[in-house]
């Protein structure tokens, strides 16, 4: 395992950031932490790379106590915050120089044309990093982070304020260091992005949810997944809460995923015409109502609501 944590703790004040959190990361795997803003996973990252002690229990990194031996541990982990540091003044080059001086990385050149070429920068060498775009900018902090070569990368929301263009070139170049044998530990808002991970752990008021695959996560939903096109929306939506048989509708864009517990996948096709009827007796146009697998995100709201419901002095979760 490249990153251990056991039963870590960590408050700020009254704050518990952090609760009781164990998780491995293993070599060569592309694992995410997933979870709303306060969930922990910033903070559980900068535990990891050392920037931060642990209130209780242990964090492993790279085989080493990043609390006590960080010199040695940054030698061996690549970090990307969010507002990772580029000097504007400087150029493309420049700035990758200084960071291969900074870990003293010897004969750090042809390292750094090989990851210019990767990330389809070489023409820009010469340019003031402050005139990049901002997708630019992010593969050149990339770069930066990678010239030392190191063993773990770390990523804490890398694409974010990112164009969809270079979130998907930024994607494709993890999953290309990925597969040449790089471990990679991110957080990201997207879950969407989160899909390509090889395993997830959803965190919730900095507790752990659950690990596993995506793919294994979403087969675990319990009962039946349905995606309706309907209007107007917000009548739709009202009229499913109003269903006996719906515990919740949430809204992606014109399409709504509706949670039905209580039926079995088998009967989900007719689940969906019953849906479909019940909303159109109340006059509201339905343009297609079909069972469906349920997204990441879906099965992060049930998580969340179902520990919600299991927490001490609960009531019964309202849809």
């Amino acid at each position: 395992m490249l990153v251990r944590l056991n039963e870590v703790s960590r408050r700020f004040g009254d704050l518990l950031a952090v609760d009781r959190l164990s998780l491995e990361v293993r070599s060569g795997e592309m694992f995410g932490l997933i979870g709303p803003d306060g969930a922990g996973k910033t903070t559980t990252l900068r535990m990891v790379l050392g920037i931060l002690v642990p209130g209780s229990g242990s964090v492993e990194t790279c085989a080493l106590n990043p609390s006590r031996q960080r010199r040695q541990l940054s030698d061996r982990v690549g970090y990307l915050s969010q507002r990772f540091s580029l000097y504007g003044d400087l150029s493309v080059d420049e700035n990758i120089a200084f960071f291969a001086e900074i870990h003293d990385v010897r004969d750090w050149k042809p390292r750094r044309d090989e990851l210019l070429e990767m990330v389809r920068m070489t023409p820009f060498r010469g340019r003031l990093a402050a005139r990049l775009s901002g997708g630019m900018k992010q593969k050149l902090a990339l770069v930066c982070t990678l010239v030392h070569t190191p063993e773990l990368l770390v990523l804490d929301e890398p694409t974010t304020g990112v164009d969809p263009v270079s979130r998907r070139d930024f994607w494709k170049l993890l999953a290309r260091l990925q597969r040449e044998g790089l471990t990679i530990l991110l957080t990201t808002p997207y879950l969407d992005e989160a899909e390509r991970c090889g395993r997830v752990a959803l965190m919730d008021d900095g507790r752990l949810l659950t690990i596993d695959a995506p793919g294994n996560l979403r087969s675990q939903v319990e009962g039946s997944f349905i995606e309706v096109v309907a209007r107007p929306r917000k009548r739709a939506v009202e009229g499913l809460r109003g269903h006996p048989d719906v515990a919740n509708v949430e809204v992606f864009g014109d399409r709504l995923h509706v949670m039905l517990p209580g039926v079995e996948p088998g009967r989900a096709a007719d689940a969906a015409r019953r849906l479909a009827d019940h909303l159109g007796a109340s006059g509201i146009e339905v343009e297609s109502a079909r069972a469906g697998l349920p997204s990441l995100e879906d099965v992060f709201i049930q998580r969340i609501r179902a520990a919600a419901a299991d927490a001490p002095g609960s009531s019964e979760v309202t849809r």
